[in-house]
C-alpha cells in the first residue's frame, strides 16, 4: 500500500472517531432513547450489502421507511445521512486499502467529488430536478449500452488503473460534477461507475473512489442532521449497527469478483440506477402535468 492510501486511511479513521464521538456526546446530552430494534438493524444490513455492490442504499432505505411508517417523512434525510455514515466509512477503507489505483487520480477524484458537493451546490440547486435525472438517465442508458458492446468484445476497452494528461483533467470535471449532482439527490455511485468506465479505467477502481468521496461527505453532513435533531436516533443506530458488518462481507465478495462478472455487475447497476432515474422523472411529471392542464 502507498504511502498515500495510508495517510487517506489514517484521515478516515480519524473523521469516523469524531463523528461517533459528536455524535455519542449530542445524544448522551439530549438522553431519550437510543436502543435500535432489530428491524432498523437488518434493514441497515441488507441496504449497505447492496450498498457495497454500487446499487446505493437511499432509495430502499426511504422506500421501506416510508412502507412501514418508521420514521416520519421530514427526518428521513437525515436519519439516512447519519445512519449510513460509518457503513460508507468501512467501504472506503476497504476499497482504499485493497485496490491499488494511481494516487494521484485517486486523491484527485476524491477532492473533485468534495469540491463539487460544497462549491457546486448553489449552481446545481438552482437547476430544474426533472431535467437533471432525465438526462442522467438517458446518459446511464447510454453507457451501459456501450459497456455490454465492451463485455462482448464488440469495441475495446481498458483495463487502467491510473489517469493522465486529459482523461485525468476530464475525470476530475466530471466527477466535480457528480459531487454537484449529490445536492439534488443524484447518487453518485453508478454514474461514478460509468465515467471510470468510459475513461477506460477497471471497473473495481471506481469503488475506492465513489466511495473515498462519500466517505468524506456523509459524516460531515450527517453531524448537521445530529445537531438539530432532525433524524431518528434509534433507527440511525440500527442502520449502522447492521450495515458496518454486511460491508465487511460484501467488500470481500467485491474483491474477489472476476473482472468480466464486475463488469457485468456495473451494467447492472448503471441500469438499474437509470430507470430508477427516469421513474422518478416520470412520477414527478405528473404533477407538473395536472397543474398545467387546470390553467385557463
Amino acid at each position: 500500500m502507498n504511502t498515500a492510501a495510508i495517510a487517506l486511511l489514517a484521515i478516515l479513521v480519524v473523521v469516523a472517531l469524531f463523528f461517533i464521538g459528536q455524535w455519542f456526546a449530542v445524544e448522551r446530552k439530549r438522553g431519550g432513547d437510543w436502543k435500535p430494534t432489530w428491524l432498523t438493524s437488518l434493514i441497515g444490513f441488507v441496504t449497505n450489502f447492496f450498498d457495497t455492490l454500487g446499487i446505493g442504499s437511499f432509495a430502499p432505505t426511504t422506500a421501506i421507511f416510508k412502507l412501514r411508517r418508521m420514521v416520519p417523512d421530514e427526518k428521513i434525510p437525515g436519519t439516512l445521512n447519519v445512519g449510513h455514515a460509518l457503513p460508507t466509512v468501512a467501504q472506503a477503507l476497504i476499497f482504499i486499502a485493497a485496490v491499488a489505483i494511481e494516487p494521484i487520480t485517486l486523491i484527485a477524484m476524491i477532492v473533485a467529488a468534495v469540491a463539487g458537493a460544497w462549491l457546486g451546490a448553489g449552481v446545481v440547486a438552482g437547476l430544474p430536478r426533472r431535467a437533471i435525472q432525465v438526462s442522467m438517465g438517458v446518459a446511464l442508458v447510454v453507457a451501459a449500452s456501450f459497456f455490454v458492446l465492451r463485455n462482448l468484445e464488440i469495441v475495446p476497452g481498458g483495463d487502467a488503473m491510473a489517469l493522465g494528461g486529459g482523461l485525468l483533467i476530464a475525470g476530475i470535471i466530471a466527477n466535480f460534477i457528480l459531487g454537484a449532482l449529490m445536492t439534488v439527490g443524484v447518487g453518485l455511485y453508478a454514474p461514478c461507475m460509468a465515467l471510470v468506465g468510459l475513461l477506460g479505467m477497471n471497473p473495481i477502481a471506481a469503488f475506492p473512489i465513489m466511495m473515498g468521496s462519500c466517505a468524506f461527505l456523509m459524516p460531515t453532513a450527517g453531524l448537521r442532521f445530529v445537531a438539530t435533531g432532525s433524524y431518528s436516533a434509534r433507527a440511525a443506530i440500527g442502520l449502522a449497527i447492521g450495515g458496518v458488518p454486511a460491508v465487511l462481507i460484501a467488500g470481500l465478495w467485491v474483491k474477489s469478483m472476476n473482472v468480466v462478472v464486475l463488469r457485468w455487475l456495473v451494467v447492472i447497476v448503471v441500469l438499474y440506477t437509470a430507470i430508477m432515474m427516469l421513474r422518478s422523472a416520470w412520477i414527478e411529471r405528473a404533477p407538473v402535468a395536472r397543474g398545467s392542464a387546470a390553467q385557463p
